[in-house]
């Protein structure tokens, strides 16, 4: 449900509260899921929320959402060491880049800093006027 995620991304932007979302699509990412804790949890506003709440035990690493479904959660993503990357883009942003540069998988980025949402694809920075768009663009992608 992209709808939901969109909206607890904009949630969590606005408590400055850190995530990172991955959306497996052809490429299995079954050797990232490995790394952490194996889950089959529906996709919904509040179960994303209560993942990256700070005191949660599961908040640090990224999830893996496959069909609507929390496939793991703490996973470990390969940091893309692109020297080009903006100053501003953090440890999630490099890992957004780095899972997508290796998978054709779509990632969505929380900032903790300044509570942004950002979306990457093929490695890329991918622009949105609004959260919307957003969502209309990852729906396409998801195709």
């Amino acid at each position: 449900d992209v709808d939901a995620i969109i909206m607890a991304c904009n949630k969590m932007g606005s408590t400055k509260t850190g995530a990172l979302i991955v959306l497996e699509r052809n490429n299995s990412l079954d050797f990232l899921t490995n790394t952490g804790d194996l889950m089959n949890i529906k996709v919904t506003q509040p179960i994303i929320e209560s993942i990256f709440f700070k005191n949660s035990p599961l908040h640090d690493g990224a999830i893996i959402i496959e069909n609507n479904i929390v496939k793991a959660t703490r996973v470990i993503l390969p940091v893309s060491n692109d020297a080009n990357l903006p100053q501003r883009f953090g440890l999630r942003h490099r890992a957004a880049v780095g899972v997508t540069e290796r998978t054709d998988a779509l990632a969505i980025v929380v900032s903790e800093e300044t509570g942004q949402v950002a979306y990457f694809k093929d490695g890329e920075f991918i622009m949105f006027n609004d959260t919307q768009e957003l969502a209309e663009i990852i729906k396409k992608d998801l195709g």
